[in-house]
């Protein structure tokens, strides 16, 4: 066998494998060691093993990852964001379907202290839907609409998505950032508009909330909001304002978290600890795989397949809208069956020759990718926030029943996309003012 058709048993190796239900991180790394064995030998597969992980995990810009998640950690285990849905609650739940609507932008609130839609999902899971369920909600929409809100935590910065996606693209992490918040905050009014729909046609769905809340209360309400707005006025401002850069940023924000959680008395030792864990193992989990998908893109470059591959998408001469119905669709199917960054490392080594071949931006096509992979995060039949939701509300509503209610919030993500990818400029014009 040639280079290429080696590089290409190696990809359908790897298909097999991740069918077979083997981690993504150990596929990824099993198959380049091998594909490159073959290419060139035990010796230099083994001194390519050795080399490429210490090469990515000993990158400067890396260090932002653990330092974002310690951040979030820091604000879950501490407490910090537990009065968000409160303040929401007490604000919004005069409209129809108030408490799901709180929920929405208690999720958004979360999501810009945390670059994870798994951890927005479950922190909100256990303070709304309990709610929700309490004044009468459907389970349907009170938990579809949580499962849903959480996959803003990977679209409103600081996004975990984003930033691997900007090293291995290298693409500015502080533009995809900038146009992350656009996509965030669409896909927020698209979530409400959603609430709104189902509400005024099913009002038993929602039922009105007859708690009669001051205007002192609300006011006072917005007490426990201070962390939060304290915390995304620090990070980025300094980071918009150039004052640190996007790796700093992460520990800038790991340490003020810190410091509030120090000042509202609520940083025990249990907290500390379970943050650096749960720091430690979502990072370990995250750098194995993107390690796997760096020897993947050597493996693939070696063996000329990832050249072949995406000379062959460029040669059937699609056009760009065209080439982007085909991106979205592998990338609704992969979401049904891969965690988001998996999915995406699994791909990129063969789409950035293709983007880059059309011209497209890919600060833009980096928000866009990371919104169909969010999309995967609540689409059957592995939707993982979905899982999330039924560990948190246990009995309260069956997986099926969960799903259900995310359809609705679906058709809402399916409408964000299709307007950024019919208007790009949604997406570019923030991150357009500072270039």
């Amino acid at each position: 066998m040639n280079g290429t058709e080696v590089g290409l048993g190696g990809v359908a190796v790897l298909l097999v494998l991740i069918l077979l239900r083997i981690p993504i991180g150990i596929s990824l790394i099993t198959v380049s060691f091998g594909g490159i064995w073959v290419l060139l030998g035990a010796r230099p597969a083994w001194g390519i093993l050795t080399a490429i992980p210490y090469d990515f995990a000993s990158s400067w810009a890396l260090t932002s990852v653990p330092m974002f998640l310690l951040m979030g950690f820091f604000c879950y285990q501490a407490g910090l964001t537990t009065g968000l849905f409160d303040a929401a609650r007490k604000w919004l739940s005069v409209l129809p379907g108030g408490l799901a609507i709180a929920s929405i932008f208690g999720s958004a609130g979360f999501a810009a202290v945390t670059g994870s839609s798994v951890a927005c999902a479950a922190a909100m899971g256990k303070i709304a839907v309990p709610e929700m369920l309490r004044y009468g909600y459907d389970n349907r929409l009170a938990t579809g609409t949580v499962a849903a809100a959480g996959t803003i935590g990977a679209l409103i910065p600081p996004s975990i998505i984003m930033i691997i996606y900007g090293i291995f693209a290298q693409v500015p992490i502080t533009q995809l950032f900038l146009g992350g918040i656009v996509a965030g905050l669409l896909t927020t009014a698209g979530y409400v508009a959603v609430v709104l729909i189902v509400s005024a046609v099913r009002p038993d769905f929602a039922p009105p909330v007859k708690e009669r809340v001051s205007y002192a209360e609300r006011i006072s309400a917005l007490g426990d909001v201070w962390p939060v707005l304290l915390l995304i006025a620090g990070v980025f401002g300094g980071l918009f304002s150039g004052i640190f850069t996007p790796t700093e940023a992460g520990a800038a924000g790991a340490l003020l978290s810190a410091v509030i959680a120090a000042v509202k008395r609520t940083l025990t030792w249990t907290a500390i600890r379970s943050a650096l864990s749960e720091t430690a193992r979502t990072t370990a989990a995250i750098f194995v795989i993107a390690i796997g998908a760096s020897l993947l893109t050597r493996f693939l470059t070696l063996s000329g397949a990832g050249k072949f591959l995406s000379s062959y998408v460029i040669a059937l001469g699609a056009d760009p809208l065209t080439l982007l119905l085909g991106i979205a669709l592998m990338y609704l199917v992969l979401g049904m069956f891969l965690e988001p960054i998996g999915a995406m490392l699994l791909t990129i080594p063969i789409l950035m020759p293709v983007m880059d071949s059309t011209g497209m931006s890919l600060v833009w096509f980096g928000v866009v990718l990371t919104k169909f992979l969010e999309i995967g995060m609540i689409t059957p039949p592995i939707g993982l926030n979905v899982f999330v939701i039924k560990g948190v509300v246990g009995d309260l509503a069956t997986t099926t029943r969960i799903f259900s209610g995310v359809l609705w919030f679906l058709i809402a993500d399916l409408v964000v996309v299709a307007a950024l990818m019919a208007f790009p400029e949604i997406v570019l014009y923030l991150p357009s003012l500072i270039k």
